[in-house]
């Protein structure tokens, strides 16, 4: 069937991108800048996502494939290639390291992370963890796994007994008034983590390991995968204001479903939600 030859390729795929960065994360890396001094980008990401296109048009030639490390830094490129995924019978999005800073700095919390999408609709998400070996696959309609057993979400209902993951932007030095807003939030949980991997962060909540996860000015390859496996491990997916996911969304909340309304509300009552 074409679903499992497209699973198929996109584990091989992130199995050999995952050992590529795997084999060189204690290695010398040649390193540059994108659009800030933390917006990394090294020699490895380029070659993994090399890798993971070579896998992917080998079997579907004719398949779009968004990557991160193909598209011009800035929201010109980014609008153009957004489009033509969301047009697009079939297009793949792919970031071959989610969390490129922690692997420059050898902390290991970073990922392979892959997504397959038919006319904007996500089908198909996979994050693969080379560190831990652990792979979190999802399939519209047939629910998430992490190495093959079935996962769901946290059963928190009250923010108060909730674990939240967040995210800095990329963004020039100086604290903003939305860094001030973060600790304001921090007094309406149980405690809030950074890892610098928001498709990891959303894993973690398809697993139950942490309650929800939101953070401004991401791109769609950072989340796509990610937000499969919340819907499918039982979680809901928005954008910070609570309005439904879609591709484009850059402003993501996503939780176990049960707290999430009420983490709505304390964005908006933080300032956090980066409409502000």
């Amino acid at each position: 069937m074409e679903e499992s030859r497209e699973r198929d390729v996109a584990l091989t795929a992130a199995r050999d991108a995952g050992k590529l960065i795997r084999d060189n994360v204690n290695q010398s890396k040649r390193v540059s800048t994108k659009t800030s001094e933390s917006d990394l980008v090294t020699d490895i990401d380029k070659r993994a996502e090399a890798l993971i296109r070579n896998h992917i048009l080998q079997a579907f030639p004719d398949h779009n494939i968004l990557g991160e490390e193909s598209v011009e830094p800035g929201t010109e490129g980014l609008t153009h290639a957004l489009a033509e995924t969301q047009e697009a019978r079939h297009s793949w999005i792919i970031d071959p390291i989610d969390g490129t800073t922690n692997f420059v700095h050898g902390f290991p919390f970073f990922c392979v992370s892959i997504a397959l999408a038919e006319r904007g609709e996500l089908k198909l998400g996979v994050v693969y963890d080379p560190i831990r070996d652990e792979w979190f696959v999802a399939e519209k309609g047939k629910g998430a796994t992490l190495n093959g057993e079935p996962i769901r979400v946290s059963q928190e209902k009250a923010l108060s007994e909730s674990l939240l993951a967040s995210g800095f932007p990329a963004v020039a030095r100086g604290r903003s008034k939305k860094d001030n807003g973060f600790f304001d939030l921090r007094r309406e949980v149980r405690n809030i983590r950074t890892a610098g991997s928001a498709a990891m962060l959303l894993a973690y909540v398809a697993a139950g390991r942490l309650s929800g996860f939101w953070e401004i000015d991401l791109n769609v390859w950072d989340v796509a995968a990610g937000v499969l496996l919340v819907e499918e491990a039982g979680g809901r997916v928005s954008d910070t204001l609570g309005r439904p996911y879609d591709l484009s969304v850059r402003h993501i909340l996503a939780t176990n479903g049960l707290i999430h309304d009420h983490t709505v509300n304390a964005l908006k009552k933080t300032g956090t939600t980066g409409f502000e």
